[in-house]
């Protein structure tokens, strides 16, 4: 694949988001921590609830669950009022540590994240991230995506700007810290819809990541112990939830991004844009 930087059919970054796209396999961290959030105020969540507003800002993603039906209905019998917005700041506050807290135990690497970055690299492109997480949470991720070899060019954190995902301001900081434009030399890579919505947003092309990610949802070893006929399903019902959430194109799993970005660069070498 070539991809010299001057050409402006040339890809000159790649913006990945982390949990679920290059560690975590699976986006499993926040579930448990979503669940036993609400439970702690005596509400029943479960995991495929919890998954809805992923890619989300945390204090947004609080704010959708609470919205939920169901969630609202036991909130108002549990404690007498409706859902507000002091109370996610109240789990927005509870919730940071908890989720700070199993990120160890989730902080693997996706297998072949690695080796995709390094590929990227030594063909001149910028490494961007945006995640959902706040700060508090990446000082614990960081470090231990470090020392597994992933250090990014820029981290734009869910806090760190008037808006979050699906709004394209993270992503309008990924082209200023990385000093990558016009957008259509961008490609946003996400598990979640929100997450390839804010790439759209800012008018980068948008690929999606179905097995390794939250459209699946599953660990790797569970992944792996289907039957094909199984993930043959899985995969084509998270196939067509990326694709109609924004992405132009659906990968497995990082794993598989080179291909992809020579569909793109092809694409843009015909005088497409996304």
């Amino acid at each position: 694949m070539t991809l010299p930087s001057t050409s402006d059919n040339s890809l000159a970054a790649v913006v990945f988001d982390w949990a679920g796209t290059v560690i975590d396999f699976g986006s499993r961290a926040p579930m448990g921590a979503f669940v036993q959030l609400f439970a702690r105020y005596g509400i029943a969540l479960s995991i495929a609830e919890a998954r809805g507003p992923m890619g989300m800002a945390k204090w947004d993603h609080i704010h959708a669950l609470g919205q939920l039906p169901r969630v609202a209905a036991q909130w108002q019998a549990r404690h007498g009022r409706p859902f507000t917005a002091a109370d996610v700041d109240e789990l927005h506050e509870v919730f940071t540590p908890m989720n700070a807290a199993v990120i160890p135990d989730h902080a693997d690497l996706i297998p072949g994240a690695l080796e995709t970055v390094q590929a990227l690299r030594a063909r001149g492109l910028k490494i961007g991230s945006t995640t959902g997480y706040n700060r508090p949470i990446m000082d614990v991720l960081v470090p231990l995506a470090a020392q597994a070899g992933f250090a990014p060019d820029n981290l734009v954190c869910a806090g760190d700007l008037a808006a979050g995902r699906p709004s394209p301001l993270m992503m309008y900081r990924c082209f200023a810290d990385l000093g990558v434009w016009p957008p259509h030399r961008v490609v946003k890579v996400d598990d979640t819809g929100v997450g390839l919505q804010e790439g759209r947003a800012a008018g980068t092309w948008a690929i999606g990541v179905a097995i390794s990610g939250n459209a699946v949802g599953l660990s790797r070893e569970a992944w792996q112990a289907l039957a094909p006929v199984e993930q043959a399903s899985l995969r084509a019902e998270a196939q067509a939830r990326l694709l109609a959430e924004g992405a132009h194109l659906v990968i497995d799993s990082v794993a598989d991004l080179l291909p992809a970005l020579e569909t793109i660069e092809a694409r843009l070498r015909a005088g497409e844009r996304p």
